[in-house]
């Protein structure tokens, strides 16, 4: 093809490509990107938060055979997945939520989760190592920000990231393997992180901050979002953080919504900029304890609970067919995925309908310790082994939550532990194809918010 025509079929290419950036984006998001909305200029970040927030897109690219997975992977049989799984989706919280004391690490986002593909996820997954990857690189190289300095200038290579996946689908694999040759497995959780354990330090944390732990009134969700100091509690003053409500909207969240709680709600305020995929998505925090609170003593009956309004799975647009259980009201479906893929889910989990909008009620955990590439891509212990821990010790936490989906048989871990083996490489291939495409579209929104 001549040179001229290539050119022009390219230009045609970026322009198609641009449009379903705008199309998808808007469609979610109510908002057109050329207008630069707080998300979408998070977004243009870096290609990793860009991945965090465009789950749709990932689902539109798959739809439009833009990113071809192995057809073999497509052949178990569905289950439960998260829908946006990617590296910063697991963390630890404690079982049963706010008052469990057992801290485990998990899937800890259901925002998308739905009856899917669970090679979706190892996709998607895959895909968010690679743009680790680049985000640890970038940040050394100055095209990313970062919001502490480094204390180690040492970060992971790209050849860490074959590696990464590789760890993540081998564990990923052995865990199916093991549901499969007894479904008792499924029962197994993640808490024990040894000292070298890339893990070790963030499971330290989140121990200190259940009820009874060292830092629990310093560091506890409760404790930073709460003003423990004096009665009657109440949020505490963050202007960039919480939105007080008018009189009479706290009224009537608190008559519509306090049955679905576990106690009283004490106060509630609006929660603001929480979140990547769902920033904009309006959401209430409670303080939920004993009317007759008194002392001290009594935060131990004390915690946070969200109430979130809630949208459509990811997944769900483009492939509006896969099973009658995506049928199920946004909110609805969120809880009936976490319960099935948690082994016991909080005790505060609902949903509930509201202003003709369906709005997700769960715990805020105590303990609750996320991580962000930050954690796991820089110093010594990533460069030497720990990003490909982190990777395999959310392969197994994955499969787990997968393998739990349907706990009448073990029809999908046996289908899982023997198709997945043959196609781990093409998987892979296919991962670092598109992580390719996410930095593109990442440089897409820097160019139009920051002149890039």
């Amino acid at each position: 093809m001549p040179a001229s025509k290539k050119n022009k079929a390219q230009v045609t290419a970026n322009q198609e490509r641009q449009q379903l950036i705008h199309q998808e984006l808007k469609r979610v998001d109510y908002r057109d990107p050329a207008l630069g909305s707080p998300k979408h200029i998070k977004m243009a970040t870096n290609p990793f938060v860009f991945l965090r927030g465009s789950a749709q897109l990932f689902y539109a690219d798959l739809a439009k055979g833009n990113l071809k997975l192995p057809e073999a992977l497509l052949t178990p049989p569905l289950t439960t997945i998260m829908g946006d799984c990617h590296t910063s989706n697991f963390g630890f919280l404690s079982e049963e939520g706010a008052h469990g004391e057992s801290v485990i690490f998990a899937p800890n986002d259901f925002d998308d989760a739905c009856v899917g593909h669970a090679a979706w996820d190892l996709a998607r997954f895959c895909t968010s190592l690679a743009l680790c990857v680049d985000f640890a690189e970038g940040a050394l190289a100055g095209r990313y920000a970062l919001e502490e300095a480094l204390d180690d200038d040492q970060a992971v290579s790209a050849a860490q990231s074959r590696t990464a996946m590789t760890a993540f689908l081998e564990q990923y694999l052995a865990t199916c393997q093991q549901c499969a040759d007894d479904a008792e497995n499924r029962n197994q959780v993640l808490n024990d992180f040894k000292k070298k354990h890339i893990l070790n330090a963030p499971y330290k944390k989140a121990k200190k901050r259940i009820w009874g732990g060292k830092k629990f009134l310093e560091k506890s969700s409760l404790a930073k979002e709460v003003d423990i100091s004096q009665q009657p509690l109440r949020f505490r003053d963050r202007p960039e953080r919480f939105k007080p409500l008018s009189a009479g909207e706290a009224r009537g969240l608190i008559l519509h919504f306090e049955p679905y709680m576990d106690d009283s709600i004490l106060d509630i305020t609006e929660r603001l900029n929480a979140g990547t995929g769902s920033v904009n998505m309006r959401r209430f925090y409670c303080l939920v304890g004993p009317k007759d609170f008194t002392s001290e003593d009594d935060l131990e009956l004390c915690h946070l609970v969200e109430i979130k309004r809630q949208r459509h799975a990811a997944p769900l647009h483009h492939f509006p067919e896969l099973s009658a259980v995506n049928r199920l009201n946004p909110a609805h479906l969120t809880v009936h995925c976490q319960q099935r893929m948690q082994r016991k889910p909080d005790l505060v989990l609902d949903e509930a309908e509201w202003q003709d909008a369906h709005w997700l009620i769960r715990s805020r955990h105590h303990a609750r310790v996320g991580i962000d590439p930050e954690d796991i891509v820089f110093g010594e212990q990533a460069v030497n082994g720990g990003f490909e821990q982190y990777a395999a010790t959310c392969g197994q936490a994955l499969a787990l939550a997968h393998c739990r989906g349907d706990r009448r048989s073990t029809r999908f871990e046996q289908a899982m532990a023997a198709v997945l083996p043959d196609q781990i490489e093409a998987l892979i291939n296919a991962c670092e194809g598109y992580a390719e495409q996410v930095k593109e579209d990442c440089g897409y929104l820097r160019g139009l918010y920051l002149g890039e």
